[in-house]
């Protein structure tokens, strides 16, 4: 991200604790030279999400400090309508408090008196190094009411330790666990007035009434451009990716911030798209990759594979209308893909009408399995509403070691998986009959003694790419072959 005051921008995706990052560049650079990691430190920990999805804490900033740089972070967590694969989606902003700090120390009312803005200890925020001022009256009646269910504006009299008069006011951000705490000492106070009245409650009144409207002006000064922000953000939560940032036209660095906001907003529905694309496997290589980038290669992992193909389609697709074509694909690939990501798989392509999946476990070949049968129940329900497709599926499993990386050239990588099994899958899956799941010997073994299904010998085939006959077994479910027996 290159968006100033945004430090990072995160997707966190349900039961995932691969959470997809964007970060400002220039504020990562700032905090590897403080010898920090950036990636751990703008990350928003999945504890941290499950709390905030837990208590419900949508919308709310909260803010921190990173004590190596003094730097001021602000999170605001909100969740998106729109699902990944399935998963609910949590979009986190850190927001870069900086400017904030920089609206404290340069506000013009801080020439004549002084600005303070203290969390609910009395400690002052938006600094380096934070100052302990529980010991000014102003602030010891403050604090306790930031975290209070009434916060009400105040304005009081008190001496300091030091034993000089002040005149003070408080309020409180309503997006911020703070307190903003405005004072003037009584001789500035009332030096404007001196000359003219000299009674002094009315120059007290002055003085008090000047401080109020300084702290109310500052208060709501502090936090309008991150609620117009905030507001934003909250309407790419319901899923709104058309929302844009308006009504801040100011030429400085808010208004920057508010057209760059536009700009991050169109680049996350843009890699929020992207990810349709690609399996789940492909975002986890991504995630671990090095700054050089995916390596090519593979590691040997035990794998079930499923592949899954339509019989019949080739006819089908040459007597209708391509438009039919792909409602029919898009239906039937649905169902299957919401199938295998149900048991745990991942669907690792499509090729065509083919389905190309991949499950890893200790059950893998009782996900895969329990996927076929399903796939072809759900898919037998939905020829009863299309029975004009007449449309069957064939599926076949195996399962064993696999080769399984990124594969391909410098500029074009396909993460997948190679070896005998997939081979052995995809062989089965073309020998299957139409509304058959044919699995192998292995996966046959591992299951001989689930009570969910039931297998079946087949004489052996001889399969394209294998030197020797291969005796395939037709799985059924447990409840359908007791019926028939």
């Amino acid at each position: 991200s290159q968006i100033p005051n945004i430090a990072a921008l995160q997707l966190s995706l349900e039961g995932s604790d691969l959470p997809i990052l964007v970060t400002d560049q220039a504020f990562s650079q700032h905090l590897a030279s403080a010898g920090l990691d950036p990636v751990e430190t703008l990350t928003t920990p999945a504890p941290e999400i499950d709390a905030i999805r837990r208590d419900g804490r949508y919308g709310e900033f909260m803010p921190g400090r990173i004590a190596a740089t003094g730097d001021w972070l602000a999170t605001v967590a909100l969740p998106l309508r729109a699902e990944l694969a399935g998963r609910s989606v949590i979009l986190t902003a850190r927001v870069n408090l900086a400017p904030l700090g920089a609206l404290v120390r340069d506000n013009p009312f801080a020439r004549r008196g002084e600005i303070e803005v203290v969390d609910a200890e009395g400690r002052t925020v938006l600094e380096f190094a934070p100052r302990l001022l529980a010991d000014r009256g102003i602030v010891a009646n403050a604090a306790p009411l930031v975290l209070g269910a009434a916060r009400p504006e105040a304005i009081e009299g008190y001496v300091r330790p030091d034993g000089e008069p002040m005149l003070a006011a408080y309020a409180f951000p309503e997006s911020f666990p703070w307190a903003v705490i405005t004072e003037l000492s009584e001789s500035n106070a009332y030096a404007v007035v001196n000359h003219m009245l000299r009674n002094l409650l009315m120059v007290g009144l002055a003085g008090l009434a000047a401080a109020a409207a300084a702290a109310l002006f500052f208060a709501g000064r502090l936090t309008g451009p991150i609620l117009k922000i905030g507001a934003v953000a909250e309407r790419v939560g319901q899923g709104d990716l058309a929302a844009r940032v308006e009504g801040v036209a100011t030429r400085d660095e808010i208004g920057d911030l508010a057209a760059r906001m536009n700009a991050m907003i169109r680049e996350l529905s843009e890699r929020l798209q992207l990810l349709k694309f690609v399996s789940h496997g492909t975002v986890s290589a991504i995630r671990a990759a090095d700054e050089r980038g995916v390596a090519r290669g593979g590691e040997r992992r035990s794998v079930a594979a499923l592949f899954s193909d339509i019989r019949g389609y080739t006819a089908f697709a040459e007597a209708v209308a391509p438009e039919v074509v792909i409602e029919m694909l898009n239906d039937y690939l649905d169902v299957q893909t919401e199938i295998v990501e149900r048991n745990g798989g991942d669907v690792d392509k499509f090729i065509g009408d083919e389905v190309v999946a991949v499950f890893q476990g200790p059950d893998k070949e009782k996900n895969a399995v329990a996927s076929g049968l399903e796939i072809q129940k759900a898919l037998a329900h939905l020829l009863e509403v299309h029975p004009d497709w007449d449309l069957h599926v064939g599926v076949g499993i195996a399962s064993g070691e696999v080769v399984m990386g990124a594969i391909g050239s410098r500029e074009r990588l396909d993460f997948t998986m190679l070896g005998g099994v997939v081979n052995l899958a995809a062989r089965l899956c073309a020998a299957a009959p139409p509304d058959t799941v044919l699995v192998s010997a292995p996966v046959r073994d591992a299951l001989a003694s689930a009570g969910f299904v039931r297998f079946a010998a087949l004489p052996p085939l001889e399969l394209k790419g294998l030197a020797a006959p291969v005796t395939p077994w037709a799985a059924t479910p447990a409840e359908a072959a007791d019926t028939v027996a």
